[in-house]
């Protein structure tokens, strides 16, 4: 029999958060954020439950290549644009829209051999400084963007740095808007945070994406209570062993661990090399027989420990629920000094995948 630990993708919980997206969005368009692989997902398994959306968007164009060989006929927005001048032969052939944020890319662009003209994403840096043209030059940009032969639709877009946070959406917004307003372009700034909590960046086009797995960008869950999103991937696994312990008696390496008197310890199916995060300290939640309780001691590689005080009647072959449906991911990730995005993406390739519709 194999190893118990598996994950079960819920396809209809993402048809069912896109839909919330689609009421909170009102009339701009969507693009499915589905990079890094589908954020843990697998994106040749779950593209699907996504099919009602307006474009995909993802930054491998191995992946996008993907999606149009299984496919997918539909917009396909490349977040970082493209690398090497010699990729833009994969964006014509496959008809994929591009990020441009650099001199460089429109130079390449210019001088491409194209079959048809692409569509492109100016992306502007209004505050994040990663990637993007300088806000103060949109203009120079846009014109020259416009002026080559080899661009049809021309849209700009920029991101929020602090949209999931108290610090908020509305100083970039407000940068972006003042350099501008004056141009007649599509328009594509909210991610997931500014699409819940800031309605006037919405625009033409909206890019979810942590949103339509579940989880919070915040990563605090109260900033997604009774918005009625449901969580797409649920980890579970079961106890192979119980330890029962004495007082002073430690547990795991290290001996991170020690009972403070008598304890059973349970022995979980599931470590760092699933994906679960090594440096998750004791008391981190965990559910076992539908009860909430708490790891002990340090995570191994294939194990981790958990106490089974609030669980009498856990033993052997007791099932656990390392995070979903009824224990956030966003919960683990917080206990864990991390964030749920990074839990998802972490989901180990051993580790057995299902698929409900």
């Amino acid at each position: 029999m194999p190893r118990p630990i598996s994950a079960s993708l819920n396809l209809s919980a993402l048809q069912h958060n896109l839909n919330i997206v689609r009421g909170y969005a009102k009339t701009a368009k969507i693009w499915s954020v589905v990079k890094a692989n589908a954020y843990g997902h697998g994106l040749a398994r779950i593209w699907q439950g996504l099919a009602a959306t307006d474009g995909f968007a993802l930054l491998d164009l191995n992946e996008a290549v993907l999606l149009r060989e299984q496919g997918w006929q539909g917009p396909i927005l490349l977040l970082e644009g493209f690398f090497q001048p010699q990729d833009l032969k994969v964006l014509d052939h496959y008809r994929l829209t591009t990020a441009v944020h650099s001199d460089w890319q429109l130079e390449a662009i210019k001088t491409a051999r194209l079959s048809t003209p692409l569509n492109i994403y100016l992306k502007l840096n209004s505050g994040m400084n990663r990637l993007g043209f300088p806000i103060g030059q949109v203009d120079a940009v846009w014109q020259w963007a416009k002026s080559l032969s080899n661009v049809a639709e021309v849209t700009l877009m920029s991101h929020f740095a602090n949209a999931d946070n108290h610090i908020g959406a509305q100083t970039q917004f407000s940068v972006i808007q003042q350099a501008s307003e004056h141009l007649a372009a599509t328009r594509c700034f909210a991610n997931s945070a500014a699409i819940l909590r800031n309605p006037e960046t919405h625009y033409d086009w909206v890019r979810p994406g942590i949103i339509l797995y579940g989880a919070s960008p915040s990563g605090d869950t109260a900033d997604i209570a009774g918005i009625g999103l449901r969580p797409v991937m649920n980890l579970n696994s079961e106890i192979i062993a119980v330890q029962s312990l004495s007082s002073g008696h430690s547990v795991g390496y290290g001996s991170r661990y020690t009972a403070s008197g008598a304890q059973r310890i349970g022995v979980v199916a599931c470590g760092y090399a699933d994906g679960y995060p090594r440096l998750a300290p004791s008391g981190t939640p965990i559910r076992v027989d539908g009860l909430l309780t708490h790891t002990v001691g340090a995570i191994s590689m294939d194990m981790l420990t958990v106490d089974l005080t609030a669980c009498p009647h856990a033993q052997i072959g007791s099932k656990v629920e390392i995070w979903g449906e009824n224990l956030p991911i966003d919960n683990v990730a917080k206990a864990a000094g991390t964030v749920g995005y990074e839990l998802m993406c972490a989901l180990a390739s051993r580790v057995p995948v299902t698929l409900y519709p």
